[in-house]
């Protein structure tokens, strides 16, 4: 029986690609000389941690955040950007979690999804992924096309494709 499995991963080795080419234009930038700024990769929590010296540097770092993050390959929608910056003193601190895997509620939601779009296949949560099985691979691939139309806010990897 055909399947696949729908995940949402980042391979923290992009990320931290990523986040180092951030630190490093932003380092360069005109508009940042002299003034306090950290870009720091949590890779254990999944977190950037950014510090500036005003929210409109900090929602500069982020654009070029997603921008150099979406050159690597990775999509804009690992980026939990709801968290407002906080003041600490002088210092704009802000904490931009990055979703890895799906969380159960979001996986609820998809496999509903799945099962009201009436494609004759099923779909089983599996910890952070979800295995969609049907009996003709035309069917798995229907799926695919519609999952990209839903607007989840999930960076969506379709993996595992077995016949």
């Amino acid at each position: 029986m055909p399947s696949f499995d729908l995940v949402s991963k980042v391979d923290l080795q992009t990320l931290d690609n990523a986040v180092n080419t951030v630190a490093k234009e932003i380092k360069n930038r005109y508009d940042f000389k002299g003034n306090h700024v950290v870009i720091d990769l949590n890779k254990k929590d999944f977190m950037v941690n950014l510090e500036g010296e005003s929210e409109m540097k900090i929602n500069q770092i982020i654009d070029v955040l997603i921008s150099k993050s979406m050159k690597q390959g990775l999509a804009a929608e690992i980026y939990d950007l709801s968290k407002e910056p906080h003041q600490s003193g002088k210092i704009i601190k802000k904490e931009v979690p990055v979703r890895n895997g799906i969380k159960q509620e979001d996986a609820k939601k998809i496999v509903k999804l799945i099962k009201d779009s009436g494609f004759k296949v099923q779909a089983a949560i599996m910890d952070d992924l979800i295995r969609v099985s049907g009996k003709k691979i035309d069917d798995l691939q229907s799926v695919i096309q519609a999952s990209k139309a839903w607007n989840l806010g999930l960076a969506l990897q379709y993996v595992n494709m077995k016949n």
